[in-house]
């Protein structure tokens, strides 16, 4: 249940999905008739609220001024009353035709019209003013609620700006705009100083930077040439550049991102579905108790006539105080917020279901390379068993030429090969283990211990521990090894400080490097434990062992790059992709993105996650407290209709302040 408000969001969110599958060239006038309704909600209601109050006030100068019959007071109140709640009357009645009226609109409506007419009942006194002051402090309320929520959007709606309007494509010698949409992978664009990046692609003519705050909260601009890969969504700061498109628009880092913040609303949070789930049987509850209050009291008493108005009161007094708006309003809110600010520092959260699993991990694990580290690798020394160290390196780059990890990288950097006439055949890749490929006749395998215990081929160690250690092997015969380094983040050690002083109690690092450069690392990073020398399947098995000894009631979030931790971040109860920005199997596997290689994101994200989810239960606990108290009050009479007004919108309107403090 949700009021009218929070059906409107809910129609904003599905309505804004369809604007960006329907994406024409003037989306940017669409994107600013929405900002444009959104900045025009809060401005109607408070006009709505101003002249009601108006009326209100003249009405209540004119009774007092004059002695009018009950009816000509009634018409008197009567304009102000409709102007502040006949959207909600209409709501109400809507509602109970649908066969669904145990809503806010409903207990506001029955209330207010009740004391409309009290005084047309034998006992009864005139509540004109009280009704409209009601009705006019529920949409003071909704007021608060609709700037609220307008806020939250418009923090979410700033990481929206990464969409791009158009793309510019040289096509016949002309320059022209035209749809991203329409964009071939393989096509050329041109993007020039101030245009957002359109679509994912390399840059192959010109040197610029790159502005990609939207995507990672991060303002230090990033410098980009020829050769680099650039992402839809940064903007252009200061040359042109030409770029060959690698994805679709469809398929591009930009449109990837706003379909999930668009859909993080639809994976709701434990403490969402405790809250839809008590408005529904609290609801009809607090109906039925009033009407309980207004029949049962009057008729035990044997004088209904003489006591029926008071109780009638009192039972009105009861539905006021009952509307649950101040719960059903500010925790989404809350959780809402909580994903617009954490999107501002570049944390995308995919639902408020994921954020509360965040908020409870006790246990987080860590991948190394590419999370701790910087996963940038260069090859420090070779030392080969046979043939020369030049030739031994060669063979290892062929090898790994069509690899995507680091390490291959480091090795193709280190022995460019491309351009000579060397035959690589049946490449075939041992996961977890290494690469073997058939090099100009010779059976060449690359890889870790692993995959030369696999060929039988008799390896020695390294006598420098400090780095990463490739093997290789020709023929099945063992031909020496690469040392290979990687550098620890810079943050890395003050994100694991970080997420201690955040109470998480086990920080974990998983990986497939060696023993000695594990212990290594986890020794200066003040890790709990580590793993080392583990295959994909062996990170799942003690990822599922962690989870297994967590405390109960807590999780265990997973922290990878996205790619080769895919595994693991479906099954953790919470996976983290790190570095994410381009990444696709990031962006899909994990529930938490991190749109930049800082692992101090990660602590960022816990402690927005922990707040919101304490912000939420504040409201909780607060509201109903304060509820429970006033309807005890009101069903013995001494809750005047004034205290019943402060028990809903108050209480609404301190709740919705609250929830904004999780944009910040």
């Amino acid at each position: 249940m949700a009021c009218k408000h929070c059906h409107a969001h809910a129609d904003h969110g599905h309505d804004h999905g369809r604007g960006h599958d329907e994406h024409e060239v003037d989306g940017g006038e669409t994107a600013e008739q929405d900002r444009e309704e959104e900045e025009e909600d809060p401005k109607r209601a408070l006009r709505k609220v101003i002249v009601s109050a108006v009326l209100l006030l003249a009405a209540y100068l004119i009774e007092h001024s004059f002695d009018l019959p009950l009816p000509g007071q009634l018409l008197l109140f009567l304009p102000a009353y409709v102007i502040a709640g006949g959207d909600v009357v209409k709501e109400a009645v809507e509602n109970l035709m649908a066969g669904d009226p145990f809503d806010e609109d409903f207990l506001m409506a029955v209330a207010t019209i009740g004391a409309l007419l009290i005084a047309f009942i034998p006992g009864g006194e005139p509540m004109f003013a009280e009704a409209v002051f009601v009705m006019l402090f529920f949409e003071v309320g909704e007021l608060f609620e609709t700037i609220a929520e307008n806020n939250s959007r418009r923090s979410i709606s700033e990481l929206m700006d990464i969409r791009p309007d158009f793309a510019t494509i040289e096509r016949a010698g002309k320059l022209e705009r035209i749809d991203p949409a329409k964009v071939e992978v393989g096509e050329v664009i041109v993007v020039a100083p101030g245009e957002r990046v359109p679509l994912d692609g390399t840059i192959v003519e010109g040197s610029t930077s790159l502005n990609t705050v939207a995507l990672t909260g991060e303002s230090e601009p990033r410098d980009a040439s020829v050769t680099d890969k650039v992402i839809s969504g940064c903007v252009n700061l200061s040359g042109v550049i030409r770029v060959r498109v690698d994805k679709s628009f469809g398929d591009s880092t930009a449109s990837k991102i706003l379909e999930l913040v668009e859909n993080a609303s639809d994976r709701k949070s434990r403490s969402e579905n405790f809250i839809t789930r008590f408005a529904k049987v609290y609801t009809p509850i607090v109906v039925f108790l009033a009407l309980a209050l207004a029949i049962v009291p009057p008729l035990a008493s044997g004088d209904v006539g003489a006591s029926f108005a008071t109780w009638l009161l009192r039972a009105l007094t009861f539905l006021v105080v009952s509307c649950p708006c101040a719960l059903v309003l500010s925790v989404p809110l809350t959780f809402f917020g909580g994903i617009g600010g954490a999107s501002k520092q570049g944390i995308l959260i995919k639902g408020s279901g994921f954020m509360e699993t965040l908020a409870r991990s006790d246990t987080v694990v860590f991948d190394k390379t590419g999370t701790l580290t910087k996963g940038v690798f260069q090859v420090m020394a070779v030392h080969p068993s046979m043939e020369d160290k030049d030739r031994l390196l060669h063979l290892a780059a062929h090898v790994e030429r069509h690899s995507t990890h680091p390490i291959a990288e480091a090795l193709r950097d280190a022995f460019p090969c491309e351009g000579d006439d060397c035959s690589v055949l049946e490449t075939t890749e041992v996961a977890g283990k290494g690469i073997i490929a058939t090099v100009n006749g010779r059976r060449v395998a690359v890889g870790n211990t692993a995959l030369m215990d696999e060929l039988g081929a008799d390896w020695h160690s390294c006598k420098n521990d400090d780095g990463t250690v490739i093997h290789v092997a020709i023929d099945g015969r063992y031909a020496g090894h690469v040392l290979i380094s990687d550098e620890v983040k810079g943050d890395a050690a003050q994100a694991i400080s970080q997420l201690k002083a955040e109470g998480v109690t086990r920080v974990v690092m998983l990986t497939g490097d060696r023993d000695d450069v594990a212990r290594r690392i986890a020794g200066e990073l003040g890790l709990d434990e580590y793993h080392s020398e583990l295959l994909p399947a062996d990170k799942v098995e003690h990822v599922e062992r962690l989870m297994r000894e967590r405390a109960e009631g807590r999780s265990l979030a997973f922290v990878g790059d996205g790619i080769n931790d895919a595994p693991v971040l479906a099954r953790a109860d919470v996976g983290i992709a790190m570095g994410a920005m381009g990444s696709d199997a990031a962006i899909e596997a994990a529930d938490v993105v991190l749109m930049d290689d800082m692992p101090s994101k990660v602590a960022a994200s816990v402690r927005i996650a922990r707040r919101t989810l304490g912000i939420a239960r504040q409201n909780i606990a607060f509201a109903i407290a304060v509820k429970v108290a006033i309807l005890l009050l009101a069903g013995v009479g001494l809750a005047p209709m004034w205290l019943a007004v402060f028990g809903d919108v108050g209480v609404m309107v301190l709740c919705v302040l609250n929830a904004t403090r999780a944009l910040r």
